[in-house]
This record gives structure tokens, sequence and C-alpha cells, in this order.
């Protein structure tokens, strides 16, 4: 794939790039500035994607429309979802049953799990916590669930109300959404400065050490990931839409490459609607409603490594799972992984929801801490790609023409006898 030189990716490429090397020459000294970039960038998406997730997923709910097209929308995202989440944990599953990369190891705790914080919250507590109490409270907290249920309840509600209220909201809310676009779309071409300075910080404080360690483990994670998003995602795509996945994936390096940095992808939402309204044709009303959800709730990249994770710490231990414990394992992991925040590390915490339900010792968490930053990266480039791809496959449910053909070039007119 040739990427043009004045392209967002070519640029966020060279921050990649550029910040390694600059970790690695620099070392210590290249932290504070390094700090200084990165948390600008980050401040001014997380600045962004509440107010945007407010006025994109009310407006796509009011465009939606009535009762009956908005249930029909959310029971397909939500199959969406719950489909891919599942094939992921099940290939991870297979992997780590097959290939056993704790077997045998020799893997030593090198310190304290109190350093890694455990939930007490039962999974009724967390389906409770989606209502918010005060959506204003949620909204200025940053919790993303709360929000999301309130937007959807407010767009719902107003598509109830009689007209010149209606209309009038859903011009309110579709300006507010466009004017939030304009606004993300100049703060994502800082994304460059904001890459360069995540990965020289991680490479001048933690050095390349993490590539090396625990790296069986790590490679079955990563083939985990590989085979869902190079597999799994497309052929599901190209059978929902008969249409050549790689017209899609052409348009997402920009925001796997943020979501590879950042390991966020809440914060990568704004690049994220961008690819798939631009390139894939995604239509905003569809792209508003499946992506902050999305964002929020679909984690197959999480589901597949808190799996993969349970099952290796269980064999360091020399704990054989049985079937039933297994299938405990995957649905946990399934439930886990929507409760997760779209926010870095956070797969850490809900994996002690599921080390807790199959009576594994939650000191197992401490085993894995050396390369989860990593996997953290790979596995959130996986929750990206998955959000991506639902936008398109629930928009070609619903009808409509995404990843269009290319227009072959017209065939000049033959005179006759010419």
């Amino acid at each position: 794939m040739r990427i043009p030189l004045r392209s967002l990716t070519f640029w966020i490429f060279v921050g990649l790039f550029a910040g390694l090397v600059a970790g690695r020459v620099f070392g210590q000294s290249i932290v504070p500035l390094a700090g200084l970039l990165s948390d600008v960038f980050l401040r001014l998406l997380r600045m962004a994607v509440l107010p945007l997730i407010v006025t994109s997923l009310t407006a796509a709910v009011i465009s939606v429309g009535g009762k009956k097209n908005l249930e029909i929308l959310g029971a397909k995202t939500f199959a969406y979802y719950v489909t891919t989440s599942m094939l992921a944990i099940v290939t991870g599953q297979i992997l780590v049953n097959v290939l056993r990369p704790g077997i045998g190891s020799t893997i030593q705790l090198e310190a304290a799990v109190s350093e890694v914080p455990a939930t007490q919250q039962s999974f009724s507590d967390l389906i409770l916590n989606i209502i918010p109490e005060n959506p204003f409270a949620a909204l200025a907290e940053g919790h993303v669930l709360p929000v999301i249920f309130f937007c959807i309840l407010l767009g719902y509600f107003i598509t109830r109300l009689g007209e010149p209220d209606k209309s009038r909201l859903g011009d309110f809310f579709q300006a507010a959404f466009h004017a939030m676009m304009k606004l993300t779309h100049a703060v994502i071409w800082l994304a460059p400065v904001g890459v360069f300075g995540i990965n020289a910080k991680i490479v001048a404080t933690t050095g390349f050490e993490a590539f090396r360690s625990l790296g069986f483990y790590f490679a079955v994670v990563l083939i985990g990931l590989v085979i869902h998003a190079a597999v799994t995602l497309p052929t599901l795509m190209y059978l929902v839409t008969r249409r050549n996945p790689g017209r899609h994936y052409r348009g997402m390096p920009p925001a796997l490459v943020t979501g590879f940095s950042t390991g966020s992808t809440i914060v990568t939402l704004p690049l994220t609607m961008e690819a798939v309204t631009q390139n894939s044709k995604v239509s905003d009303k569809i792209a508003s409603f499946v992506l902050p959800i999305g964002a929020t709730v679909n984690m197959d990249g999480t589901a597949l490594y808190e799996c993969v994770a349970v099952i290796f710490i269980a064999q360091v231990y020399g704990i054989a799972l049985s079937l039933d414990q297994q299938i405990v394992v995957a649905l946990t992991a399934l439930l886990a992984s929507i409760g997760a925040a779209s926010v870095p590390m956070s797969g850490l915490v809900m994996m002690s929801i599921i080390l807790t339900a199959v009576g594994l010792p939650l000191e197992g968490v401490g085993i894995v801490l050396a390369v989860d930053r990593v996997l953290d990266m790979f596995r959130t480039m996986v929750n990206v790609l998955s959000d991506s791809v639902g936008a398109v496959v629930v928009a070609r449910w619903e009808g409509e023409d995404v990843l269009p053909p290319r227009k072959a070039s017209p065939q000049p007119a033959v005179a006759p006898g010419g």
C-alpha cells in the first residue's frame, strides 16, 4: 500500500518511529518533553471525546427514528458484539490449550500483587452502575457507560416529542455533532506529536525489556489477536457485505496506530469514525450509533487476552482447569470485556473477576504484569478494528451500500470499422 507523504498515516508512522529512536538515544532526558507532548495530546482527545459521544449518539438515536427501528438497530449491534467477542475468546482458548505456554514455566513472581487493584464489584453492581443517578456527574467524572445509557434514552424520548420540539432538538444535536467533528478533526492532526511523546517516554523509562519477557505467552496472545484481526473479522465482513475487506482495512491505519500508541479505544473514536464514514462509506447515522457504544463495550482483543491470561496463569501454577471451569472463564471474559473501561490497562483489573470466578489466586495477575502494557497496545488495535468492522456489518444489515466497488474507467468508443 502506497501512503501519500502528506497523509496523516505517514506522519503518525514518522512520530511512532521517531519516538522509539528518541527514547533509545536520549534516555531519561527526553522524558519531561515526551511526557508533556503525550499529556497535551491525550488531554485534547479526552476533552473532545465525551462531548462527541453525547452529540453523536443522541443525534444518531434521533435520526434512527421510531421505537421499532431503534430496537432493531440496537439488537443487530449487540448481536455483532457478542458474536465477535465469543469468536475471539474461543480462538484464544484453543491456542492456549494447544500450545500450553505455562506448562513447565519457571516464571517467578517479582512484585507484590497488592499493587494491582482488584475490583470488588459484582456483575449486578456493574449493571446498576450503567444507570446514572446524575448524568452530569457521570459526564464530569468521565464514566462513559452511564453517559451512553442516558444519551440513548434522551435521543429516544426526543423522537416521542411532537413538532416543532422534535425538529428543533434534532437540529440542535445534529449541528452540535458537526461542530464537534470539526474540533476533533483538528485535534487528531496532532496525533503524530502525541504518538512521538508516548513512545519516546515508554522506551526511555522501560527500554525494550517488555518485549523480551514472557515470550511464549506473549506470542500466543499475539497469534490469537492476529488470527482474529486477519481471518475472523475480514471473513465475517465478506460474508455479510460480499465485498473485499481490504478496501475497509486500507482506511484504518491512522486509527490503528493511534490505538496502538494510546492503548485506548475511546480516545481513538474520532479517527475510527472518520475512517468508517469517509473510506468505507458508512452513514453518519449508523457510525454515530455503533462506534461510541463499540468503543466502550466491544472489546474483542481484551476478551481474548483475558481468557488466554487466566488459563496461562493456571498452567504456571500447575492447576488443570476442567471444561466446565474453562466455560466459566469464557463467559466471564465476555462479560468482563463488556464491563471493562476503554482506557489503558483496564484489562488487568477486570481479570481479577475471572480469577475469582474460577478459584485461582489473585496474585497470579503479577505474572503477566511484565508484558501487559505491550499486549494492551496490540489488543487495543484489535478492539478498534472490530468496532470499525461492526459499523460496516451493521450498516450492510440496514441496507446501506457500504464499501462500494470502484467504478471502472469508461472505455473509449470504437467507431464502426475502426
